[in-house]
C-alpha cells in the first residue's frame, strides 16, 4: 500500500520542480517522485512548497534545559571552558526521567522547526555518584523512548569518555557520570544495537575528543565497533577551541585534525564535529577523506568558538551538515542563517555559501546541510529521492513572510527572514505526519514536561 501527496512545487535534489507526485510505501520510503504530473482528484495536495526534512547531526539533549542560563560573566574573561564548568554542575543532578522529559520536549521542538532526525551525542551515562545504573543503558533508553514517542528519526551515539586531557590525564569529579572503560562501552553498544534496530534507529559511536580518549583506547574501540557494525557512524568533537589545538600540539607535535587523520581510519563514516580551527593542510586532507564537518553555528557563536573555514572546505568539495548542539536555538533555518552570516562577517562578502553550480544561497545551504546531515546520521534521509525515507516538510504559503512569493523566494525568506516565527505547516517523518498546522500532537504535554524537569533541576 502506498500513500501519495501532490505538490505544486517541491525542492528535488536537482532543483525546484513543478506539479510533483510524491509516493511512499508502508516502510516510509519514497517509491515514486514524478514531476510534471497531473494528479488524480483524490490525491491530497500540499498547501505549500515541499522540502526535504533536515537532519540534525549534533545534539546534547539534556543541555536544552540549560540554554540561556549561562549568559552572565563568571570570570574576568568567559569562554567555552567557564561555560563547561556550569554545564557539568547542571549535568550532575539529572535523572533518567528528567532526561526523557527534556529530550521529549526538545525533539518536539526539533520536529516543529523542520529537523526530522537527530544524531544524539550521548555522554551522560551513570548516576549522580558516577556509578552505573542497574541497567547501564538506562540513560540511553530514555533517549530511545523520547525519539519513539515523538516520531523523530534517531542516530544514537554513545560517547566514550575516559580522560580529562591529552596524555591520559585522570578524569575530574565533574566527569564521573561520563566515564566508561573501552570494554564497558562495547558491551553497551551490544546491548543497545537490537533496541535501536527495533525502532529503526541507527547506532553509532562517539569517541568524545582526542583529549578524552587515549590513542590505544581509540584504536581498540574502533576495532570493537567494526566487529559489531563495520558501517556504523563515528562522530568526534575536534578542534573546537584554540586551547585544545595548543594542548594537542604540546602533547603530540601535531594539530588535532592532522593527528586524527594520521592515526585513525577517517572516512565517510566520520563526522568531525566543529573542526573550527584547521590550517589549510588539514582542511584539504579532511575534506578529501570524505568525512562530514559537523557545524553548529548558533552554539559555536554562543560559546565564542570561532569561525569555520567554510570557503576553503567548499573549494575541496567537503561534506558538511548542521547541528543544534547545546540548543541555544532549535531551528535549522536559524543555524543556516548563522552559518552564512558568520562567513559574511569574517570575509566581508555576501552569499558566501552559493557556488558556481548553485547561485541561490538558500538552496545551496539547504541541499548541502541535508546531504551532509544524512551522511553523518548513517540513515537514508538524503532528500526527496526514491529509496530515501519520506522525511519532508511543507512550508506555509500563507505565512506573512512567505505569502505571494515564488517557491525559491519562499525558501530564502524561510531561511533569512522568518524572524524566528516558524514558516512550516506540516512535517512528516518516515512517511508519518508528526506536525500539523505547525504543532506536534504532544506539544503542550512535552513543553510542560521540559519546564517541570528544568524547575526541578534549578531547585535542587
Amino acid at each position: 500500500m502506498t500513500r501519495s501527496l501532490f505538490a505544486q512545487h517541491a525542492l528535488l535534489p536537482g532543483g525546484w520542480a513543478c506539479d510533483v507526485l510524491l509516493q511512499w510505501d508502508e516502510q516510509g520510503q519514497w517509491c515514486a517522485i514524478e514531476p510534471r504530473h497531473k494528479p488524480a482528484a483524490d490525491v491530497p495536495r500540499a498547501s505549500g512548497p515541499v522540502l526535504a526534512g533536515m537532519p540534525n547531526l549534533h545534539s546534547h539533549a539534556f543541555q536544552r534545559a540549560l540554554a540561556g542560563l549561562a549568559e552572565y560573566r563568571s570570570h574576568a574573561q568567559d569562554s567555552f571552558w567557564s561555560w563547561r564548568a556550569l554545564m557539568y554542575r547542571f549535568a550532575a543532578q539529572l535523572s533518567p526521567a528528567q532526561l526523557e522529559a527534556i529530550a521529549t520536549g526538545l525533539f518536539v521542538e526539533m520536529l516543529e522547526a523542520g529537523f526530522t532526525s537527530v544524531c544524539e551525542f550521548h555522554y551522560l551515562h551513570h548516576d549522580a555518584q558516577g556509578q552505573p545504573y542497574a541497567d547501564p543503558a538506562d540513560m540511553s533508553l530514555s533517549l530511545l523512548r523520547a525519539a519513539q514517542r515523538t516520531g523523530i528519526g534517531l542516530t544514537l551515539l554513545p560517547v566514550l569518555y575516559q580522560t580529562s586531557g591529552f596524555g591520559g590525564a585522570a578524569p575530574t569529579a565533574g566527569q564521573s557520570r561520563f566515564i566508561h572503560s573501552t570494554e564497558a562501552m562495547l558491551r553497551l553498544l551490544e546491548r543497545l544495537r537490537p533496541l535501536c534496530q527495533a525502532q529503526s534507529a541507527r547506532l553509532g559511536l562517539a569517541p568524545h575528543s582526542l583529549r578524552a580518549v587515549t590513542p590505544e583506547s581509540l584504536r581498540q574501540v574502533l576495532a570493537g565497533l567494526d566487529a559489531i557494525d563495520p558501517t556504523a557512524p563515528i562522530h568526534i568533537h575536534i578542534a573546537e577551541q584554540t586551547a585544545e589545538v595548543e594542548a594537542c600540539l604540546a602533547w603530540s607535535g601535531q594539530r588535532p585534525v592532522a593527528w586524527l587523520l594520521d592515526h585513525a581510519p577517517v572516512s565517510q563514516r566520520w563526522c568531525l564535529v566543529h573542526a573550527t580551527h584547521m590550517d589549510a593542510h588539514e582542511v584539504r586532507r579532511a575534506a578529501q577523506s570524505g568525512a562530514v564537518a559537523g557545524l553548529c553555528p548558533t552554539t559555536e557563536a554562543n560559546l565564542g568558538d570561532g569561525t569555520f573555514e567554510f570557503k576553503p572546505w567548499q573549494s575541496h568539495q567537503g561534506a558538511w551538515g548542521i547541528g543544534s548542539d547545546s540548543h541555544i536555538a532549535v531551528h535549522p533555518a536559524e543555524d543556516l542563517m548563522m552559518l552564512e552570516y558568520s562567513q559574511r562577517l569574517a570575509l566581508r562578502q555576501r552569499n558566501v555559501a552559493a557556488h558556481d553550480a548553485q547561485p541561490d544561497v538558500a538552496q545551496a545551504l539547504w541541499h548541502g546541510a541535508v546531504a551532509g546531515g544524512a551522511q553523518a546520521a548513517g540513515r537514508a534521509v538524503a532528500g526527496l529521492s526514491v529509496g530515501q525515507l519520506a522525511d519532508f516538510i511543507v512550508l506555509d504559503a500563507t505565512h506573512p513572510s512567505l505569502a505571494g512569493l515564488s517557491p525559491q523566494q519562499m525558501l530564502a525568506s524561510h531561511v533569512f527572514a522568518s524572524s524566528r516565527r516558524s514558516a512550516i505547516t506540516q512535517v512528516w517523518s518516515s512517511g508519518r505526519p508528526v506536525v500539523k498546522q505547525g504543532r506536534h500532537a504532544l506539544h503542550d504535554v512535552a513543553m510542560a514536561g521540559i519546564v517541570q524537569a528544568r524547575s526541578q533541576l534549578l531547585g535542587a
